[in-house]
């Protein structure tokens, strides 16, 4: 079995035609870092060329699916701690937006990993599937969620905007508008009635829930399987999957370097990404434009302080 250091995939105990892929960061709610995306597509990999393998679970190991990325560094990190750039929150004016593209870019493609497999993923859900980890688990085909496991993506309302794309794809329209209006995170219970969630069961029943359907899917052949998901995807990618992720990823950077995105990183460097992120999901207004402009000298004039009096 491949070792990983995010994450661990292996057939399933019971069952050699299911592969369970179980993120496994538990101390941070399984918070996506540097290693895990392309940790997941290599994952992917094994699973597609074991022929075994019929049907790939997800799941996170601990109290949660998957908390996002883990940003409390990146957002924290002082901007005048030294000469190092992170390409997804440059220091550096003006900023590279292809820069940041490339690796959130790259990121996407390692998530998508789990919808171009030719076998079918089921993204099972308890706790949290929140921001990035949204991302990975509606990029699964299949989503059966714990009734009261949340998922949404919260940065969307400042410094964040979904790189996949697969809210638009999975809710329709009108109700992928208001999640990313809001930044609001909703049930299992209600994703399935929104029918984005396939199943919603008491969290007590999720794991049997989840290995039903994974039984049932593991029966049927893998070409079968294959050319089944082929024809679902292609109406997506008619329907222009692939561009509404390239105009998202570009725009997930702006939401980063904007003057909303640096007051946000400033506040978070200032008070601690705790505070800037309970601002954040309060609903008290965002600062714009020349107002954050000016909260983001404010802030920067008293970071400058803070440095000078330690």
């Amino acid at each position: 079995m491949p070792v990983f250091s995010s994450l661990g995939i292996a057939h399933d105990a019971d069952e050699r035609r299911i592969a369970r892929l179980r993120l496994n960061r538990p101390d941070r709610l399984n918070a996506i870092d540097a290693h895990m995306p392309g940790e997941i597509r290599a994952a992917v990999e094994w699973a597609e060329a074991d022929d075994e393998v019929h049907v790939i679970i997800v799941e996170g190991e601990g109290r949660a699916f998957c908390a996002g990325y883990d940003l409390v560094v990146l957002a924290e990190e002082s901007p005048r701690g030294g000469s190092l750039d992170n390409p997804l929150q440059q220091e550096k004016k003006p900023w590279d937006s292809m820069v940041d593209y490339a690796v959130m870019k790259r990121h996407t493609e390692d998530f998508m990993a789990l919808w171009r497999s030719k076998k079918p993923t089921i993204a099972k859900v308890h706790g949290y599937a929140v921001a990035g980890g949204s991302d990975i688990a509606l990029c699964c085909d299949l989503l059966v969620m714990a009734d009261d496991a949340k998922i949404g993506y919260m940065p969307t309302r400042v410094w964040g905007c979904p790189t996949t794309a697969m809210w638009t794809f999975r809710l329709g329209a009108a109700r992928a508008k208001q999640m990313m209006f809001t930044g609001d995170l909703i049930t299992g219970a209600k994703a399935a009635e929104w029918g984005l969630a396939n199943i919603a069961v008491p969290a007590a029943e999720l794991d049997a829930a989840t290995d039903a359907l994974a039984r049932r899917i593991a029966g049927v052949p893998r070409s079968h399987l294959a050319m089944h998901k082929l024809v679902v995807n292609q109406v997506m990618l008619t329907a222009g999957l692939e561009q509404a992720q390239t105009l998202a990823t570009i725009f997930d950077g702006a939401t980063r370097h904007n003057p909303e995105g640096l007051w946000f990183r400033r506040l978070a460097q200032l008070e601690g990404f705790k505070s800037a992120v309970e601002w954040r999901d309060s609903g008290r207004p965002i600062p714009e434009g020349d107002e954050a402009r000016a909260l983001v000298v404010e802030l920067e004039r008293r970071l400058s302080e803070a440095k000078k009096g330690l």
